[in-house]
């Protein structure tokens, strides 16, 4: 588990190995990363975009950037959180994802960027 707060967002990410869902004699490795956004500021706070780096094993390099999350912008109260669920597919079985939210203050409207902490995605069997 990896947890970053950036101007009193903290975001926690949970990334598992789904071996099930996985094909490693055809290159395909999945995992899932459960994320936790906790407004620990004082202001209610909108996620409005997001931007994954997503790396594996061979040095490749993809970006996901768009609104939102799950197609929600949600907006969270101070002291109250957000949690999703999503997952990547990878052709190794080692990989690492990082990135970072555009957030909204809702009482000024200022815009202000959130990091999202980097995480490693190792699949089960390489730890063994």
């Amino acid at each position: 588990m990896s947890n970053l707060t950036t101007k009193g967002i903290q975001v926690t990410v949970d990334p598992e190995y789904l071996d099930d869902s996985s094909y490693p004699d055809k290159g395909k490795f999945v995992f899932t990363y459960h994320v936790e956004i906790y407004n620990k500021g004082f202001h209610q706070v909108q996620l409005i975009n997001r931007h994954w780096i997503i790396m594996d094993a061979n040095n490749e390099r993809r970006e996901v950037k768009g609104p939102g999350v799950i197609g929600v912008q949600p907006i969270i109260n101070p002291g109250e959180s957000h949690a999703y669920d999503s997952f990547s597919v990878l052709e190794t079985p080692i990989g690492k994802m990082y990135g970072k939210y555009e957030m909204k203050n809702l009482k000024t409207n200022e815009l202000f960027e959130v990091r999202i902490p980097a995480f490693k995605l190792v699949a089960t069997y390489v730890n063994n």
